[in-house]
């Protein structure tokens, strides 16, 4: 679906920043919504989806557990 997402969990993204997670999070509504910068009347309800997607990305890379990943 959205094939220039990269993956954002190590092993192959060492350091994922709050930048990474934020681009791909928007990237994911974009395509979603079939927008690319929403009209005024929509700006809310997007901007609100792009912070819920960041947040639950967040949320599944620090819990997710890699097999062989060192803990640190």
């Amino acid at each position: 679906m959205c094939r220039s997402i990269k993956t954002l969990r190590e092993p192959y993204t060492p350091q994922v920043t709050d930048a990474d997670v934020q681009a791909a999070a928007l990237q994911y509504v974009r395509k979603i919504s079939g927008f690319r910068a929403p009209a005024a009347h929509n700006a809310e309800a997007f901007d609100a989806a792009v912070a819920t997607v960041a947040a639950a990305t967040r949320t599944l890379l620090d819990e997710l557990v890699v097999r062989g990943a060192r803990q640190g």
